[in-house]
Parts: structure tokens; C-alpha cells; sequence
């Protein structure tokens, strides 16, 4: 689910260049093992900031966490800091779309 949002949005968003799905996927994966490892550890180390700041540094570290996954990634770039700001917030909301159209995220409902 996760590559083909990163496969529309790098169509649309401006900004953001993506050679193919291969691309989406391997980004979706690398995404995914960032989101897993080093997010949470960037999280508790800026527990003082993202405090300070009501939550809001955690989209700074949303948008750090796209612009180390271009690093990993070959086949997708991100122009600029605010560019992978604005995917990273589309990216997590229409993933969250798509989790609740399809249910992924739900248990058995029996």
C-alpha cells in the first residue's frame, strides 16, 4: 500500500523525482526500517524539543527521516527540506486513508 502512495504522490508533488516502481518499493521498505529503528530513537532523544514545541518537531523529524531514506534510495530525490515536509505529511495521511478503506490494520471482526 505504502509504494503505490509514494507512487502517486511523487507523480503529483513537485519536487520529488521517483525512477519506477521498483523505487516506490524499495522506498516503502527503507521508509518502513526507518520509521521501525531510527525514528523512535530520534523521538526520545528530542523528547525536550518536541515538548517544547507541542509535538510539532516531530513533522521535522518526519521530514528528516524522507530526506535519510533519499540517501539509501537510488531512483527517488527530494528537492529541498520543505518538499519532504509536505510528502511526508501526504504520504502519512493517505496512507492512513488507504489503511482504513481497506481495513489492513483491523483484527478479525468475527
Amino acid at each position: 500500500m505504502s509504494a503505490v502512495a509514494v507512487f502517486v504522490i511523487a507523480r503529483f508533488l513537485p519536487g520529488v523525482t521517483l525512477n519506477g516502481y521498483e523505487s516506490a518499493f524499495m522506498l516503502a521498505v527503507a521508509l518502513a526500517f526507518l520509521n521501525a529503528i531510527v525514528k523512535p530513537i530520534l523521538t526520545f532523544l528530542t523528547i525536550p524539543i518536541t515538548i517544547f514545541s507541542l509535538g510539532l518537531f516531530l513533522l521535522v523529524i518526519n521530514a528528516g527521516i524522507i530526506l535519510i531514506a533519499q540517501k539509501l534510495v537510488d531512483g527517488f530525490s527530494v528537492n529541498s527540506f520543505w518538499t519532504a515536509l509536505v510528502f511526508s505529511l501526504i504520504l502519512s495521511f493517505s496512507t492512513s486513508i488507504l489503511n482504513a478503506i481497506f481495513g489492513l490494520n483491523d483484527k478479525d471482526k468475527d
